[in-house]
């Protein structure tokens, strides 16, 4: 077996050769099935079966990133996460499908090449919307995706043969009919309504793409004149509060609440409408607050959807004062042409001029934001396209409340359900040329509109409803989010669905899990859940029966993962200068340590706090399994090189468990203790992985293999099995015990290692695969680590004599750790052994008694491990060094002149805390709220701690009473 490992591990000199080996071999593809059948994946190893002993599917749709992106550290934790779910089920057994794909994002994508064409010293508009389209699909194809090569690059085991874009054909097929089909329902319109309207993106946006910022603003108290009954202004006014003097150009009414007593004498009145001299009704409204301002609301329909509900009420005209650019249009007399903030400083100027400001008054509020440019958002009246949403609401209502869909974190649930309890209708049009455009024809003659019907695929070539021939396409474009919306459905075929394309829906959908933010929960999930129900509910099961609502829903669980914040626990953004590139930490410290560091933080509900120097320790983690390769690898050649374990026997005894049902190693119950220790440790944390997987404990699962990996197996394990590995004269004739037992011990050795490999392969691909392969010298049983079979031992199928063998283990590392405590408080000299001494002290203590003699029968793992001559249960001599613990006590015998203050002062200390941890006991176990309440095993764990406290200060006492007075 040459095995050589280069001396120092470097991930820049494995990562990118796995990285394309695994998209070039295919391994993660998995091809359609056959319509009708859901066979499992065939692979390059047996068919494997879930832990149930069931066939399954797991599908998994990476939430699309902009085309526009490049991965984050949000990307980066989101995709370590799914990577690690995928192939762990991957290995577990199945059908294992992860599907990429990216949004074309409309409003992100149109800004950048416009930014670039407006560089090259033209615009969109003089480009004309054909040519900046196929500008944009240049861009695309050359740019584009940037986000999906990082992703390949640190090894995402994705489907790539079935990427999407949310602009394919096949894509923008199932969009045309999702609209065709809404309209034909009824449940999209056409109308004037009061919009988001971003003066920078020169579009409409939905609530959810408005952020609202805290402003410190001014609140303006401006004049109204009353007109008298004969029609001319009097010396009265009425007092009206704005945040937005600007927009008073359009008020065509002001409301007051109809029992305010200041304002009765103003019912039926009429208002002159300062600087622009319109006369406006006093209109009683019961929405108006007495106590906000003066009580008085000046009305603008066309700016603010509060004034527009009034407006539809009271039936007042809506007057639009701004372009799309928030200028000042024809409507605002004297400031026609202004920017919106400069028209307020000229206003507030002419209304102080005129004797009509009142007063200013500081004023905090909250101030919409477009999420993509940050400009100030402007509610606009505009005629849109709506989606009436409360059909579509309920069903996804009842996903969830009827458990159909399961949230982790599971406060997330009621977080969805307050919020699609107050749903509004969706407004899905966009006025941007980058995008799907809306599939509705305007006649010029009847000014009707035409769409065509469900199932069309041509364009209208006349209007539906006079015959004209005179009709044009919508310019608008629909929402990016109505196209990713869809998403799971039209992945796997929707609405294209028949005999010979029904395969990947009936195998693949729902799908599995959703892993992804908090911030989209609104703009996506609950958008596919409210689409995904509607549409495939149209689509039969494979018998051919109606598809239910639980087979409707477009996953099964959405698992919401954290926020990477940083170091400090502030939201990582540019202005702060605190963002972290994955790519630079990745380059630095290799992806596994990154995605083992984000994994061993991944606390759900819990942001987290990235630091570099986490990242740091698992860089060194990683080295550390390295190094134990080079360890094992040396050995192994040794022992092939005295004929006393040849290859064949070893790959046949690999091949079984990486390949086969039986996955973890087994050990005989006449096996060494750190033989029955080591397979019992790793059946454990086999279970506990596997357990903290299940419930997204991402960081219960990676800290356990940690633990294991690093303590466990390199810290002890490899340290005791040096004591076993001397080959020195042995050869092939030899069958001796000292040969035998050398076999024995490298076998488990390597069949331990090759499983923890396999363990860990999901948290660290690269550097297991790596590994693995090095295992079998390049000749492995399957092409990737990631093809086999997971540890998937439990604790109930752990034979009694490896549990005996946990617990026996545990008295021996903690003799050794008491030992090596003791010499390092004596001060023996690293290098010089001292005889040790173990029983448990008072005659009575059976399991004292026990470790004493096991601790004698172990004594040449005690000898090497504590650094001691000998380790014997016989009465330590006077004047030896003592250390107590709960079950036992060591001594050594070593001569240094005792520091008797130095000592006293110690004891002293730990009585006192002995007696402070006691006192705390004793105030628990004596508190009904405690011991009624807590699970019996925390209570019966507080009770243990008591006892051995109790004896510890016993003995403590004792040892300060036998030092000397000096």
């Amino acid at each position: 077996m040459p095995h050589d490992l280069p001396k120092s591990y470097d991930p820049t000199a494995i990562e990118d050769r796995w990285a394309e080996y695994w998209v070039r071999e295919k391994l993660f593809t998995v091809p359609s099935p056959d319509p009708g059948q859901i066979p499992n994946k065939e692979s390059d190893r047996e068919a494997a079966e879930s832990l149930d002993g069931q066939s399954s599917s797991f599908t998994v749709l990476l939430p699309p990133p902009n085309v526009t992106g490049n991965l984050h550290m949000g990307h980066m934790f989101e995709h370590t996460e799914s990577d690690i779910l995928v192939r762990w089920r991957r290995m577990i057994g199945g059908r294992v499908l992860w599907v990429p794909g990216t949004d074309h994002a409309g409003i992100a994508t149109q800004m950048l090449v416009e930014r670039q064409v407006v560089s090259e010293g033209t615009t969109r508009q003089k480009m004309g919307r054909e040519a900046f389209v196929e500008r944009v699909w240049q861009w695309k194809r050359h740019y584009g995706g940037a986000i999906l090569g990082q992703m390949k690059r640190l090894g995402a085991s994705v489907d790539w043969d079935r990427e999407y874009f949310t602009m394919s054909d096949s894509l923008s097929v199932a969009v045309r009919e999702a609209f065709t089909r809404l309209y034909d329902q009824g449940l999209i319109y056409r109308g004037a309504y009061i919009v988001n309207w971003c003066p920078r993106c020169q579009t409409a946006i939905s609530d959810l793409e408005v952020v609202y910022d805290e402003h410190k603003g001014h609140l303006w108290e401006i004049r109204y004149p009353i007109i008298g009954p004969d029609g001319q202004d009097t010396d009265e006014f009425i007092t009206v509060a704005t945040t937005r003097p600007e927009t008073m150009l359009g008020d065509t009414a002001v409301a007051i609440h109809p029992e305010d007593e200041r304002y009765l004498h103003l019912h039926g009145k009429k208002l002159r409408l300062p600087l622009v001299g319109r006369e406006i009704p006093v209109v009683l409204d019961e929405w108006v607050s007495r106590e906000f301002g003066t009580g008085a609301v000046k009305v603008t329909p066309a700016h603010d959807p509060n004034d527009f509900a009034i407006g539809e009420r009271h039936h007042l005209p809506s007057i639009n004062v701004m372009d799309d650019r928030a200028h000042i249009n024809e409507n605002g007399g004297p400031y026609v042409g202004l920017e919106r903030y400069v028209a307020r400083k000229r206003i507030v100027e002419d209304l102080e001029a005129q004797g009509l400001l009142a007063g200013i008054k500081d004023h905090t509020h909250n101030v919409g934001h477009c999420d993509r440019c940050k400009t100030v958002v402007e509610p606009r009246l505009s005629t849109q396209w709506f989606i009436k949403i409360q059909p579509l609401a309920d069903k996804a209502i009842a996903a969830i409340e009827e458990g159909h869909i399961r949230f982790t974190p599971e406060m997330y649930k009621k977080t969805y359900l307050n919020w699609m309890g107050n749903i509004h209708d969706w407004c899905i049009s966009r006025q941007l040329w980058w995008g799907h455009r809306i599939p509705a024809w305007h006649c010029a003659t009847c000014h009707k509109i035409t769409v065509p019907k469900p199932g069309s695929t041509g364009d209208p070539a006349a209007c539906a409803h006079c015959g004209s021939d005179k009709i044009t396409q919508e310019t608008d474009v629909l929402d990016t989010w109505f196209s990713s919306g869809l998403l799971p459905v039209s992945v796997f075929g929707w609405p294209n669905i028949n005999e010979q394309t029904r395969g990947d829906f009936d195998a693949f959908y729902p799908t599995s899990l959703l892993v992804t933010g908090f911030d989209i929960l609104f703009f996506w999930v609950a958008r596919m859940i409210m689409l995904g129900c509607w549409f495939s509910a149209e689509v039969p099961m494979p018998d051919g029966s109606k598809r239910e609502l639980k087979d409707s829903v477009p996953f099964k669980e959405v698992h919401i993962h954290a926020l990477i914040r940083d170091a400090n626990r502030e939201k990582m953004s540019k202005t702060k200068g605190n963002v972290i590139d994955p790519i630079e930490i990745v380059k630095q410290y290799g992806t596994d340590a990154v995605r083992f560091t984000l994994a061993s933080m991944a606390s759900p509900g819990t942001d987290i706090a990235f630091n570099v120097a986490r990242t740091e320790g698992y860089r060194a983690f990683a080295n550390k399994i390295w190094n134990a390769a080079r360890f094992i690898f040396m050995n192994v050649d040794r022992a092939a090189e005295a004929g006393i374990l040849g290859p064949s026997k070893i790959f046949h005894e690999l091949g079984k468990l990486s390949h086969g049902k039986a996955n973890l190693p087994v050990v005989s119950p006449n096996a060494p203790i750190e033989d029955r220790w080591i397979v019992a440790s790793l059946y454990k944390t086999a279970g506990d992985v596997n357990a903290a997987l299940e419930n997204y404990r991402f960081d219960d699962a990676a800290n356990s293999v940690y633990q294991f990996f690093w303590g466990s197996f390199c810290d002890w394990y490899l340290e005791i099995i040096k004591l076993r590995l001397d080959f020195e004269g042995l050869d092939s004739d030899d069958e001796g015990e000292k040969s035998i037992r050398a076999a024995a011990s490298l076998s488990t050795l390597l069949l331990v290692f090759e499983a923890s490999l396999r363990l860990l392969s999901p948290f660290m691909p690269f550097l297991t695969e790596e590994l693995w392969h090095a295992v079998y010298d390049d000749n492995p049983p399957a092409k990737s680590i990631a093809l086999t079979r997971y540890p998937t031992q439990t604790a109930t199928d752990t034979p009694s004599y490896l549990i005996a063998a946990m617990v026996e283990m545990d008295d021996l590392q903690k003799v050794i750790t008491s030992i090596r405590s003791l010499r390092k408080d004596v001060g023996v000299p690293e290098r010089e052994l001292v005889p040790a001494f173990v029983h448990g002290g008072k005659p009575e203590n059976a399991e004292g008694r026990r470790i004493g003699s096991f601790v004698q029968f172990n004594q040449d793992i005690v000898k090497s491990l504590a650094r001691v001559s000998s380790a014997t249960n016989s009465p330590w001599p006077a004047g030896a060094h003592v250390r107590s613990e709960a079950n036992f006590d060591v001594a050594i015998v070593y001569e240094r002149t005792i520091d008797v203050p130095a000592e006293r002062d110690r004891l002293t200390k730990e009585c006192s805390k002995l007696e402070k941890n006691i006192a705390n006991d004793e105030k628990a176990l004596s508190d009904p709220g405690f011991t009624g309440k807590a699970p019996a095993h925390i209570v019966e764990g507080r009770k243990k701690q008591l006892a051995e406290n109790r004896l510890l200060l016993e003995k403590a006492k004792a040892a300060l009473d036998a030092l000397p007075e000096n």
